[in-house]
């Protein structure tokens, strides 16, 4: 699957949402969002959950949030979590 990073982490609200919101209606069933954020992106997180998207979401040792999302409803997104 390929990859669309968006490092989120530096961004100001309501930047980082913007931006997946592009992504996610860019992408097609072979490409997953990968985005890093300093805190956990609910608003995002609500959004895929609404439109059916696959996401697996991870909070790493140092507070750096994962969000991980596809339209493809049977990838296996946490093979992809980069920490």
């Amino acid at each position: 699957m390929k990859k669309i990073l968006l490092d989120a982490r530096e961004m100001e609200h309501p930047e980082p949402l913007r931006l997946a919101l592009k992504d996610l209606m860019s992408m097609d069933d072979e490409s997953y969002l990968y985005m890093i954020h300093r805190k956990k992106p609910i608003p995002l997180i609500e959004i895929a959950k609404d439109k059916n998207f696959a996401q697996f979401i991870h909070e790493d040792a140092k507070g750096t949030w994962h969000i991980l999302i596809s339209k493809n409803l049977e990838a296996s997104l946490e093979d992809f979590l980069d920490v």
